[in-house]
């Protein structure tokens, strides 16, 4: 009878719970609104105002010229990144060596490029043969080999890509070495303990961790270079938006031409940083237990989702 009694005694759960009142938020779907309102009126004005000239946008975006000025942007992109990592990589290491002189050094390039305009590098390197007309390569202080002259080897677009790399050098070098820094000492203690080479010391502990520390930066330099490529119209290289002033200097449509260019940075730019998004994923895998699922693969799963609700 005992027994009975206390389990006729246990409240019923589900008939006595009190009812959750749901949180409103009256103010946040009064921001949304408004933000709704004003995004519909900027697209409004995007598909309503003759000044935007759509049509001419459509027949310039993949003009041939156009498309030829974008495949130079990239170029100018591609070899100033690649050629400004490899000097950033050694100016890091020199910087964290433990010879003054190549500390010195490296902190003075650091230094300098970081001060100096980009422009004015660009110009620097688009004149440098005001300084020296021919270049010798033979040993230093003595005889040379040979010598050519630097107008005939110096192209403009071979100044760009050597003002770029020089520039993109001093901040990658510090975006590498911060990475490197950044690493916990006590680990690089244990892998000395455990007689590791120092190759594998760096390429199997330090570099996977720095990478992590790295790529975010590096990418916003990539980006920042890309669009700074456009600074090289000052030296009548035929860029993406140098192309883009030639065309509206001729027919006088300069807001669709300069939407042309507008929408191209955009897109690659946003390449980029998907670029960025699957890399930074790949090494974040041992810091992680497991990955954050991918926009795909939320969206894959909200879909799975609805359709399951339905059936």
């Amino acid at each position: 009878m005992t027994t009975v009694a206390a389990v006729d005694s246990v409240p019923d759960t589900t008939e006595d719970a009190l009812p959750v009142a749901r949180t409103r938020h009256p103010w946040r779907w009064l921001v949304g609104a408004i933000a709704l309102v004003l995004v519909a009126q900027f697209v409004h004005g995007l598909i309503t105002n003759p000044g935007w000239d759509w049509s001419t946008f459509a027949r310039y975006f993949t003009a041939p010229s156009v498309l030829a000025a974008l495949r130079l942007t990239v170029e100018l992109t591609f070899w100033g990144t690649l050629f400004g990592f490899l000097l950033g990589i050694w100016l890091a290491v020199a910087r964290l060596s433990k010879i003054p002189v190549l500390q010195v050094i490296a902190w003075v390039y650091v230094w300098a490029f970081r001060s100096i305009p980009l422009i004015v590098q660009l110009l620097f390197w688009f004149n440098i043969a005001y300084l020296y007309k021919r270049m010798s390569i033979g040993i230093p202080f003595g005889p040379a080999f040979f010598s050519f002259d630097v107008n005939g080897v110096l192209s403009g677009f071979t100044a760009a890509v050597i003002g770029l790399a020089l520039h993109q050098a001093a901040y990658s070098a510090e975006i590498i070495r911060a990475g490197i820094i950044s690493v916990d000492p006590g680990q690089l203690e244990a892998a000395k303990s455990l007689g590791l080479p120092w190759r594998r010391q760096f390429f199997t502990i330090v570099a996977p961790q720095a990478m992590r520390g790295i790529l975010p930066n590096a990418a916003n330099e990539v980006i920042s270079l890309f669009k700074g490529t456009s600074i090289v119209s000052v030296m009548a290289i035929a860029e993406l938006f140098y192309q883009v002033q030639v065309v509206y200097g001729r027919n006088g449509r300069v807001v669709p031409l300069l939407m042309v260019a507008t929408v191209w940075y955009i897109v690659l730019t946003s390449v980029l940083s998907v670029a960025q998004y699957y890399i930074e994923r790949h090494f974040a895998k041992g810091s992680q237990r497991e990955l954050p699922r991918t926009p795909w693969q939320r969206v894959r799963a909200k879909i799975t989702e609805i359709t399951g609700e339905r059936r």
